[in-house]
């Protein structure tokens, strides 16, 4: 049961993760304008959510309800290779999104002046690759532990950290490019990792002492190895099944010994 609860984490957090948009997050609360060319001000909460494909940007007024607008806007600009991140900003602007979300998204842009878009773009591309390497090894570990060769399938649950581990590197690259600065009046948005990344940290890490345990009880304790994965005494009969021949001796002794000569006696005649 455990190893299954195991092995079913590691999959699910390998590909949700794929999909969430926090590995990267911020909030702070302002006091700033509303929309363009308008005087109105309003208290809101802005929050900045950087995931592989792209960011959210949410906007939630303090009360929602503020200038005759319910302000709870949540909004995604994707930068996958197969999106056009500023044409999403385009969209926003000809839908009159609040100025808050465009001034944010805008640092993104491929024009803009933070030159942070290809950085991202990249480290996200690359990130999301690792993932999907990790859990092709994972599912191959899966297959090598239901059979006699566990010591493969530790091995590739520690190429499945390894790569997990890869994919964090890859999306930590981005803090090499110089910080762009989001500021609403005198206060700053700033942006550190969130639960996606510390979790694919934690599973990677786990992955790593996995398979560090079960290579070492390969080397020291294989007994107790195979008795944890339930193939100590399936193996044993497995074994024997193959190598053991039954020998049926009376059909034996009848057909290899010669034959005897009739005796006639007098009362056969």
């Amino acid at each position: 049961m455990v190893r299954a609860l195991f092995s079913l984490m590691v999959g699910v957090v390998i590909v949700v993760v794929q999909f969430t948009g926090d590995w990267e997050s911020g909030w702070v609360t302002a006091n700033t304008s509303y929309k363009s060319f308008s005087c109105a001000v309003v208290n809101v909460d802005i929050g900045l959510h950087v995931g592989l494909a792209g960011v959210n940007i949410t906007l939630v007024g303090n009360p929602v309800n503020q200038v005759n607008e319910t302000i709870n806007y949540n909004e995604h600009f994707a930068w996958s290779f197969d999106a056009d991140y500023d044409h999403s900003y385009g969209e926003g602007l000809e839908k009159g999104l609040p100025s808050p979300i465009l001034y944010v998204a805008e640092k993104f842009t491929t024009q803009s002046p933070c030159n942070v878009h290809r950085q991202y773009r990249i480290s996200s591309h690359y990130a999301s690759a690792s993932l999907w390497v990790a859990f092709c090894t994972w599912l191959i570990s899966n297959m090598l532990f239901s059979t006699p060769v566990l010591v493969y399938g530790g091995y590739m649950i520690l190429f499945t950290g390894a790569f997990m581990i890869f994919s964090l590197l890859s999306f930590s690259t981005v803090r090499n490019s110089l910080v762009c600065p989001i500021q609403f009046g005198t206060t700053s948005l700033w942006i550190s990792y969130g639960g996606s990344f510390w979790l694919t940290l934690a599973v990677g890490l786990l992955c790593f002492v996995a398979g560090i345990t079960v290579v070492a009880l390969h080397y020291f304790n294989p007994e107790l190895l195979k008795t944890f994965f339930d193939l100590h005494e399936n193996k044993a009969e497995d074994y024997r099944e193959m190598t053991e021949v039954y020998v049926n001796l009376q059909f034996m002794n009848s057909t290899l010994s010669p034959p005897q000569p009739s005796k006639l006696t007098p009362n056969d005649i």
